[in-house]
């Protein structure tokens, strides 16, 4: 048995199938029905199919007008939105295959990594839920899958696929300024870094300008990809918001939405009023502030509720729905506990490196996961916190998670791998 699991490839093949049966078992055992967010994105979607209007600018609808396609050539419904989700996974497990096969990784780790991934009970109860997270962890896998290939144009390709998946969730722009950092610290090159991370950040406004276009044209004034940002940081940084999550923006003291102003303001106006409004309120109560962005963090990392969307609507009972909650959260803070703790001790290694100018002994993989945590986490830390906002980064969690039980198991510490790597590169220097 440790023979066929160590060393007969087809033991990947074997995790893919337990994985999607189980998914398939799942959508079709439970019956969800969607609701808020989610059913917005699948209404959306039937309008897109029949011609009606690309949404009004309210949010991001990259996952509507992909699912509308969908709709379009093989008719609108639950079930075929639920199919959809399947595709993706699948995909997703086939690009995160192909993620660790290209990193420096013993390939009995790549085993372990590989089925955690695939058999985390989000992965396989979130393709009932007609939500944007599956899409958008499918293409962060491929342009992970992309930046570890050695292929010509890979910044140009990462480029429009972070453009594309902006236009799912407008804060991926930002990715750009992970493959700065990344490439600053681990090939210690600045004007490289900044070329290629300029390459990615160029291309992908290339490839959501026509987005910006008609968004533009359809409000009248200049206008991003969504006017979804100031209501966000606006509901979510205020004085009544106890929890971090969200609220009612009329439940806010002084409310901005019951003005008429607000009210007779186009979506982006709101939008800019909105945000200035959460700014001024973030500036005046900076303790405040931090408090609520702790918060969220923990609703994110902590409190994986999105199984709850899941059972939304579905024959389950209602005596079952916290058994199942507790069941899986339990499971995902066992991954996700020790995966940020290794983040956190990784942080300061890479720190003492910065400062020692030794950043290229460090793991590139491991950095990447790293940065891309941070990223996740700046984000959530201003905005808001959901448990389904931590879904892309499930592959990291699991990544980091398996290098924290290494630590513990083979009694690594971070310094002496630190020192390890050190001399076999002076050694080879000799």
């Amino acid at each position: 048995m440790k023979k066929f699991i160590l060393k007969n490839n087809i033991y990947y093949k074997i995790i893919i199938a337990l994985g999607m049966i189980l998914s398939v078992l799942w959508t079709l055992i439970v019956d969800t029905q969607p609701f808020s967010d989610f059913d917005y994105y699948y209404r959306l979607a039937v309008d897109i199919a029949n011609g009606l209007p690309w949404g009004d600018t309210y949010t991001s609808v990259g996952y509507s007008i992909l699912l509308g396609g969908v709709f379009k050539i093989f008719g609108a419904g639950l079930l075929k939105a639920k199919i959809f989700n399947l595709l993706l996974t699948f995909g997703t497990y086939v690009l995160f295959y192909g993620v660790i096969k290209r990193v420096n990784l013993k390939e009995r780790d790549r085993k372990i990594i590989f089925t955690l991934f695939v058999l985390m009970p989000n992965n396989i109860f979130y393709n009932s839920i007609v939500g944007t997270e599956i899409l958008f962890t499918n293409i962060l896998i491929f342009i992970t899958f992309i930046y570890f290939s050695d292929i010509r144009y890979k910044y140009v390709y990462i480029g429009i696929l972070v453009g594309l998946n902006t236009i799912v969730k407008t804060f991926f722009i930002v990715y750009f300024f992970a493959v700065f950092l990344l490439e600053l610290l681990i090939e210690k090159k600045i004007i490289s870094s900044i070329k290629n991370s300029l390459i990615v950040l160029v291309v992908c406004t290339i490839t959501i300008s026509p987005w910006i276009y008609r968004n533009t044209k359809l409000v009248g004034q200049l206008t991003y990809v969504s006017n979804n940002g100031g209501i966000v940081l606006y509901i979510n940084n205020n004085s009544q918001n106890k929890m971090g999550r969200w609220m009612p923006a009329d439940e806010v003291e002084n409310s901005i939405v019951k003005t008429e102003e607000y009210k007779s303001a186009n979506m982006t106006q709101k939008n800019k009023m909105l945000s200035a409004a959460a700014k001024a309120w973030i500036k005046s109560h900076p303790i405040e502030f931090i408090k609520l962005g702790l918060k969220r963090l923990v609703n994110v990392y902590f409190w994986g509720d999105d199984v709850c969307y899941s059972t939304y609507g579905s024959q389950i009972s209602d005596a079952a729905k916290p058994i199942i909650f507790s069941i899986t959260n339990n499971i995902r803070n066992i991954i996700f506990v020790p995966a940020i703790i290794y983040i956190l001790i990784y942080s300061v290694v890479t720190l003492g490196c910065i400062f020692k100018r030794k950043t290229h002994l460090l793991n590139e993989y491991t950095l990447y996961n790293v940065i891309l945590f941070y990223m996740f986490t700046c984000v959530y830390f201003i905005t808001e916190g959901q448990g389904r906002y931590a879904f892309p980064e499930i592959f990291i969690m699991v990544y980091c998670f398996y290098n924290f039980i290494e630590v513990l198991v083979y009694k690594k510490i971070f310094t002496q791998k630190y020192i390890k790597n050190q001399s076999e590169i002076s050694n080879k220097d000799t």
